[in-house]
C-alpha cells in the first residue's frame, strides 16, 4: 500500500489557481450569471423636477416673482420613452406643453404629475408653463425648463 502526502503549501496553491480561474472567468464575463428565462426588461427613465417660487422687494416696494422648474435643464436620450416626474411646491397650478410635440397638462400644488414622453428627434425642447410664459408688468421672467436630447 502507497501513500501519498500533500503538503499544506500544495493545497494552498491548488486552492489560490481555483480562485485565480474563477476570478478571471467573472471579470471576463463581467459579472454576468448565466439565467433561463427572458431577460430583465429595461426600466424607463424617471426624470425628477419641482416648480418652485422666488419673491423679493425692489427698492421702490414694487414686489416682484419669478416662477421656475428646477432643474432649468434636463439631458434625455433620443428614442426612448422617459417620464418626467414633476412636484407642484409653488403656485396653485401650473398648465403646461413641450414645445414641438402634442404634450400638455397641468401641474398642481402639492401633486405629483408624471409625463411619459419619447423624443425621437435631437434638439432641444420647451417645457413651458403658459401661467408664466412671457415677461408681464411685474417683471416676471417665463418659467421655461429645457429639455435636451441627444
Amino acid at each position: 500500500m502507497r501513500f501519498f502526502v500533500v503538503r499544506k503549501s500544495f493545497l494552498i496553491v491548488i486552492a489560490l489557481c481555483i480562485l485565480t480561474g474563477f476570478g478571471g472567468w467573472f471579470i471576463v464575463n463581467k459579472g454576468v450569471i448565466p439565467t433561463i428565462g427572458k431577460p430583465p426588461a429595461e426600466e424607463k427613465q424617471v426624470f425628477n423636477m419641482i416648480t418652485s417660487e422666488f419673491k423679493t422687494k425692489l427698492d421702490d416696494g414694487t414686489e416682484i416673482e419669478a416662477y421656475r422648474f428646477d432643474p432649468g435643464t434636463i439631458t434625455v436620450p433620443r428614442g426612448k420613452e422617459i417620464t418626467l416626474s414633476i412636484f407642484g411646491v409653488n403656485g396653485s397650478e401650473h398648465p403646461y406643453s413641450i414645445e414641438g410635440t402634442d404634450v400638455t397638462g397641468i401641474i398642481k400644488k402639492g401633486e405629483e404629475t408624471l409625463i411619459d414622453v419619447q423624443f425621437d428627434k435631437a434638439g432641444v425642447y420647451k417645457l413651458i408653463c403658459s401661467t408664466h410664459s412671457s415677461h408681464d408688468g411685474h417683471h416676471s421672467p417665463p418659467m421655461v425648463a429645457y429639455i435636451y436630447v441627444y
